[in-house]
């Protein structure tokens, strides 16, 4: 569980209701038909404008990636990456095979070194492998874009029904300020609904698309770099490149492991 995705949904959550109960009951702030014409016509704008095929699958990536933290090391990747490396070197990337690795990519690269493929083909197929991930990260990231666009146009949309329908009857003046107020109610949905929810599960998709970027991209230096049989230490300081400089160590991985020995 990303703990600060809900953290921060809790908090919002809180804020607006402390704010409501202060001031007034809650009840005055529900309103069906205005939250109905909000989340539905969002929903049917989406539906618009995305293929129904990526749709469900997208949304489902996109709150999977927001609310499910899977944490990924990429410094323990990179020393995983150079033990494999020496290993490879000094015995073969045969060798390999039995080596228990937890990441599923990095798994999948070093069994196609295991299988004798050439490095021109692991490289092509990590990347493609790559791109499509992220591809379906990009795209639950432009759905919640597109649900924060379009939650808060049906809230004004569903705030000139409720006009309409008021100045419609004005017979009764003192009708005027409850039907304003559940006028409005459907504007604070829609904006809720982009500002709390929408907009930043996009922005925060984005963020850990970057990430994911960067981790796998190093992971494919790696492979290639072992089925090479490149010097783990050469290896070391090649992939530390992908470290923030606040995390890269005084002394290159590889030189530090030949100390220890």
């Amino acid at each position: 569980m990303d703990i600060t995705t809900l953290v921060g949904l809790i908090v919002g959550i809180g804020v607006v209701l402390m704010a409501i109960l202060t001031g007034s009951q809650l009840y005055i702030f529900l309103n069906i038909p205005g939250f109905l014409i909000v989340v539905g016509g969002t929903f049917a704008a989406t539906l618009i404008k995305f293929p129904m095929k990526i749709v469900f699958s997208a949304f489902a990536t996109g709150l999977k990636a927001a609310f499910v933290n899977e944490k990924e090391d990429i410094k323990s990747l990179i020393e995983t990456c150079v033990d494999l490396a020496k290993l490879a070197r000094s015995n073969g990337v045969l060798a390999l095979e039995d080596v228990e690795i937890n990441d599923p990519f990095l798994k999948k690269g070093i069994r196609y070194c295991v299988d004798g493929l050439d490095g021109e083909f692991i490289r092509k197929s990590l990347t493609s492998d790559m791109n499509l991930t992220i591809k379906r990260h990009e795209e639950g990231a432009e759905i919640f874009r597109g649900i924060g666009d379009s939650a808060p146009a049906f809230g004004m949309i569903g705030t000139l029904v409720g006009l309409v329908q008021m100045l419609s009857d004005m017979e009764d003046p003192k009708s005027i300020g409850p039907s304003m107020a559940i006028a409005l109610l459907t504007t604070l949905y829609g904006a809720l609904i982009a500002n709390l929810v929408a907009l930043p599960i996009a922005t925060k998709l984005k963020k850990k698309t970057e990430i994911e970027r960067n981790t796998k991209s190093m992971i494919i230096e790696a492979v290639t770099q072992i089925q090479a049989k490149t010097s783990h230490k050469v290896v070391a300081e090649y992939l530390e490149v992908y470290l923030p400089d606040s995390q890269r160590p005084a002394t290159p991985i590889g030189e530090a492991e030949q100390s220890a020995e």
